[in-house]
């Protein structure tokens, strides 16, 4: 993860934005007295906003993580799917 002033961030735009982008490299915006901001690819921002979507609902949550777990214990089976 790269740490960089907000004189750099704007000097450097293209070449920051190219390391978010093609190097999937998270950069942190450093604010002077200000909050910090972090530039991350739009795959992974969707993939995390999907994420709190999927775990912020407690029965979901549940759910989801007792599956992880058998599947990770081998509780697993396989099925066909019934073609339509």
């Amino acid at each position: 993860m790269q740490v960089v002033s907000m004189t750099e961030a704007r000097n450097n735009f293209k070449s920051i934005f190219d390391s978010v982008y093609y190097d999937n490299e998270e950069v942190i915006i450093h604010r002077k007295d200000r909050e910090n901001v972090v530039m991350i690819p739009l795959d992974e921002y969707n993939s995390l906003k999907e994420t709190d979507y999927l775990l912020r609902n407690p029965k979901n949550r549940e759910v989801l993580l007792r599956s992880l777990k058998d599947a990770r214990s081998g509780k697993v089976f396989q099925k066909d799917l019934i073609e339509i």
